[in-house]
């Protein structure tokens, strides 16, 4: 770490004078914020702001099971960026005058520094601010990473989220041809490690941290007691199910910090895949099931063909069901027989 500090003591200042500042104003999980999919003009320096905030959180409101979520701007996963390739993102991190730690964060899209990790580390009621070039394009992960054993309790506490860097001539298939979304999902899968007392019931804590011990302790046995989407188990199923309609063609972009993960869409399919979430590599197309590497972020677009529910779902079926790993799309248009119909309905067998 010293010889990283003398280096950056030595380095001559980024002359980026002549770039334009654009400020992107982040949104809540599922939504995304407002982007060209391809870039007019050359790159910008894009200004982005994060308060970490400390707070409680009720992950199943069946079992009466909380957390006390540590989190980018209140939201688990942390809210998607969208910048293009060689945009500098630059990022003002906050950390809440009442938080009880020390956080910072690590970019996977980042070069050096342990992503910017190194240069992040903010008290309660402090902030910084860090400039990094998005210099590949893909989908990656950001997550917290103080230090130690601190990590994996920081991520598996919900901080952690997404950055979309896209090509500055947007997405295009194996062949080269642009492929054009109407709307972006995006998800963020949650391994949740929370203690129990004697009796087998979920322990409240009355302040972040508190749990600390315990936690370090149920993580050790690398089985969650809960898998969700988007911070809490039904988070995007109900009234919080995602919308959409026949003909549109939706980027679901799929953000699991901690453990391996096998989206699929039950009633759907990946038409484009980038499993690696690497942008600079031809997708995959007409997947059933793509994998998710812990520690990733990747992207999969489908064009819905027919209405009606569809389960987005880790596809360890023991998770989706028992865990809380589905989200739902809602898709409003008209019924394709030629695609699906049911020639008979159930009736009693004559056999």
């Amino acid at each position: 770490m010293k010889a990283q500090a003398e280096a950056i003591a030595r380095a001559d200042p980024a002359d980026l004078s002549g770039l334009e500042r654009v400020r992107q104003r982040l949104v809540s999980p599922p939504g995304a914020p407002e982007h060209e999919q391809v870039a007019s003009g050359p790159p910008k320096i894009v200004e982005v702001e994060m308060t970490v905030r400390e707070r409680l959180m009720v992950v199943d409101e069946d079992t009466g099971a909380t957390i006390w979520a540590l989190s980018y701007n209140g939201s688990v996963p942390g809210p998607l960026i969208i910048v293009h390739q060689d945009d500098y993102v630059e990022l003002t991190l906050r950390n809440a005058p009442n938080s009880m730690m020390e956080h910072n964060i690590d970019f996977h899209a980042a070069t050096g520094a342990l992503g910017g990790g190194a240069l992040t580390h903010i008290y309660p009621g402090e902030e910084t601010v860090l400039r990094f070039k998005a210099t590949k394009p893909g989908c990656f992960t950001y997550h917290c990473a103080p230090g130690g054993a601190m990590i994996p309790y920081h991520v598996c506490h919900g901080m952690n989220g997404a950055i979309m860097v896209l090509p500055r001539d947007g997405l295009k298939d194996g062949d080269g041809s642009p492929l054009r979304y109407d709307q972006i999902a995006y998800i963020g899968e949650q391994d949740y490690y929370l203690p129990r007392d004697s009796s087998g019931n979920f322990i409240q804590y009355r302040t972040a941290g508190e749990d600390y011990a315990d936690s370090l302790e149920a993580m050790r046995s690398l089985t969650p007691t809960h898998s969700v989407f988007n911070g809490v188990v039904g988070a995007l199923t109900g009234g919080g199910a995602i919308r959409s309609e026949v003909g549109k063609t939706v980027l679901m972009i799929h953000n699991q910090a901690n453990r391996d993960s096998r989206p699929h869409l039950i009633g759907g399919h990946g038409n484009y895949v980038w499993e690696t979430g690497s942008f600079s590599d031809a997708p995959l197309t007409g997947l059933e099931t793509w994998f998710c590497r812990g520690g990733s972020a990747m992207a999969a677009m489908y064009t819905f063909e027919q209405p009606g529910l569809y389960a987005y779902v880790n596809h360890n079926l023991i998770e989706a069901a028992l865990l809380g790993a589905t989200a739902h799309f809602v898709v409003q248009g008209e019924w394709n027989n030629d695609l699906m119909e049911q020639v008979v309905a159930p009736r009693a067998s004559v056999a």
